[in-house]
């Protein structure tokens, strides 16, 4: 046990931070300003400090997610697991809630019947939301390629894409599609990604909007 750390509990994850903080100085990498808090809570939900390198980001990407969150955009997610993650109450302070259709019998059945997955149907059923969505992708990287095809065909523009699929078909490519567009994005580049760490992503932003408030 003498190598075991003393830490009270509501000072874990600011420890944990710190640690974070530490390696990545020793490791001699700056993030930027603005990605800092987002890709730190993505280190600190795995562990990996991979995605100091591999987190990308569009243009003045965070600034804007934040302003959607205030403007009270949706969050749709494409498993449960992410939905579970992100913190709902803290959406909801901005009249925002989230979203996960994966499991609607319906989704499945029309999935079944045009021989996709049903992440792609889910995709389409979130086009209809009437509000500015934030897609948060973790698991599907057919999730990605369906939102690519509508951008392109001009069907429906996400307002932000969230894409962190984990794997290891189609996931570096998806990824790429999202890269092309102009739509606002956080995209972690390879294979890692996961149901965790896209709902880190969006844990990340509503934390610095309750921090800033």
């Amino acid at each position: 046990m003498e190598n075991i750390e003393y830490v009270r509990p509501q000072d874990i994850e600011k420890r944990s931070f710190a640690i974070i903080s530490k390696e990545l100085e020793e490791k001699g990498i700056v993030l930027p300003k603005e990605q800092e808090l987002v890709t730190k809570r993505a280190i600190h939900t795995s562990a990996d400090f991979d995605y100091a390198k591999t987190m990308t980001y569009s243009a003045h990407a965070v600034g804007i997610a934040k302003k959607l969150i205030q403007n009270g955009a949706d969050i749709v997610t494409d498993t449960n697991m992410a939905l579970a993650g992100v913190n709902k109450k803290e959406l909801a302070k901005y009249g925002g809630k989230a979203h996960c259709f994966m499991a609607e019998e319906e989704v499945a059945k029309i999935a079944k019947e045009r021989g996709v997955t049903r992440a792609a149907v889910s995709m389409e059923k979130a086009a209809q939301i009437e509000k500015p969505v934030i897609f948060a992708i973790g698991n599907a990287p057919t999730a990605l390629i369906e939102l690519y095809e509508m951008i392109k065909s001009g069907k429906y523009r996400p307002a932000f894409i969230i894409g962190v699929p984990v794997g290891f078909v189609n996931v570096e490519a998806a990824k790429d599609l999202i890269l092309k567009t102009d739509v606002p994005y956080i995209i972690n580049r390879g294979r890692k990604g996961g149901s965790n760490i896209a709902a880190a992503i969006c844990n990340a932003l509503l934390y610095e909007l309750r921090d800033e408030n």
